[in-house]
C-alpha cells in the first residue's frame, strides 16, 4: 500500500523534470512529505522555508506572481490553521496559482494529539472563495489529481493521510476536477465518502449486499467545486450516509446536507469525528473508536433506512 503523499511527490518530480515552472516548497518537512528526491534531483526548483508555514505560503504566492507553479507541501494541521490567513489573502483572494499539499491530515499523526490533528481543515478551506479542495482516496487517485492540478491555473488545497491505504483504483485512476466517481450502484441507500474513508464505504457496501441491502457508493474526492448532480442522484435512494475523517461540523457531510436540504430533502446521517477533544492513537484505533469502519458504516446505513 503506497502512501498518497509518496505518489504525489513522485508525480510532482516527474512533471517538474519536464516543466521548469513547477516548484516544490517545504517547511522543514521534506522527509515527512517525501520530497527528499525532489530536493536532490531538482535543487533549483526546491525552496526550503524552515518551520514557517506562513512564510512558505507567502513565498509561493510570490513565485506564482512570477509565472511559476508552486506546490507548498507540509503538515495539513499547520497549513490549514497557522497559515490560514496567507492561504486566504495571498493565495485565494489574490487568485494565485498555488497548490497547498497538506500531508498527514485527519488523525494521521495519531498519538501526537489535537495539536497535530487536521480535522477542521475542510470546513475552513471550503469556506474560502477561489480555493478548490480535494481529498483523494488512494495513491493512484492522488497521482491523477496532481496531474490535473498542474494543468489547472486555480489555487487549491489538497489533504492526504500519512500511511498507505488499500487501493480503491488501478494505475489509470479516473479523475476530473469537480466530478464524483460512482463506485457502486444501489437503490436502498447511498454512501458518500472522501479521502481514506472511501475504501471503508466500499467495504461497507459489500457487507450490506450480503444482507440484501444495495448501497450506491460515491467517491467525493472534490469537496469544492462540489458535484451537486452526483449528490442529487444519491438522494434518489431516499437515504444518504456521508463518511469522512473530519469533524462532523463543516466538512463533507455539511456540504452534502447544504445541497440536499435545499434541492432534494432526504434522510441523512453524517459520520465523522465528534465535536470534542478526540481520542488519541493510531489511525485504525481512532477509526474503530468512532465507528469509522466498514462495520460501523454498514450499521449506520441499516439504522437510517429502517
Amino acid at each position: 500500500m503506497k502512501p498518497a503523499r509518496k505518489a504525489i511527490t513522485e508525480t510532482l518530480l516527474a512533471l517538474a523534470k519536464e516543466d521548469k515552472r513547477i516548484f516544490a516548497l517545504a517547511s522543514d518537512s521534506r522527509g515527512s512529505v517525501t520530497l527528499d528526491d525532489f530536493a536532490k534531483e531538482l535543487p533549483e526548483q526546491f525552496v526550503e522555508c524552515g518551520i514557517a508555514e506562513q512564510d512558505a505560503v507567502g513565498i509561493a504566492a510570490g513565485l506564482a506572481c512570477a509565472g511559476l507553479k508552486p506546490f507548498v507541501c507540509g503538515p495539513a494541521s499547520f497549513y490549514s490553521t497557522r497559515a490560514a490567513e496567507q492561504v486566504k489573502v495571498d493565495v485565494a483572494y489574490s487568485h494565485m496559482d498555488v497548490k497547498i499539499i497538506g500531508v498527514s491530515g485527519g488523525v494521521s499523526y495519531g498519538a501526537l494529539g489535537g495539536t497535530h490533528h487536521a480535522v477542521q481543515d475542510v470546513a475552513l478551506m471550503r469556506a474560502i472563495p477561489n480555493l478548490m479542495v480535494f481529498l483523494p482516496a488512494d495513491a493512484n487517485q492522488a497521482a491523477a489529481l496532481i496531474r490535473a492540478l498542474v494543468a489547472s491555473p486555480e489555487p487549491a488545497y489538497v489533504r492526504v493521510g500519512r500511511g498507505g491505504v488499500p487501493d480503491v483504483y488501478g494505475p489509470d485512476a479516473p479523475f476530473e476536477i469537480g466530478k464524483a466517481n460512482k463506485l457502486r450502484d444501489g437503490r436502498d441507500v447511498a454512501l458518500v465518502a472522501c479521502g481514506e474513508m472511501v475504501y471503508h464505504a466500499a467495504e461497507a457496501a459489500k457487507l450490506l449486499a450480503s444482507e440484501g441491502i444495495e448501497a450506491s457508493v460515491y467517491d467525493m474526492a472534490t469537496i469544492k467545486p462540489l458535484d451537486e448532480a452526483a449528490i442529487l442522484e444519491a438522494a434518489a435512494t431516499g437515504a444518504i450516509v456521508t463518511i469522512e475523517e473530519h469533524s462532523v461540523k463543516g466538512g463533507l457531510g455539511s456540504a452534502v446536507a447544504e445541497v440536499v436540504c435545499q434541492k432534494k430533502p432526504v434522510k441523512m446521517r453524517i459520520l465523522g469525528l465528534p465535536d470534542e477533544p478526540l481520542y488519541n492513537g493510531e489511525s485504525r484505533d481512532v477509526f474503530a473508536h468512532y465507528n469509522l469502519t466498514a462495520e460501523g458504516v454498514a450499521k449506520a446505513a441499516k439504522e437510517l433506512i429502517r
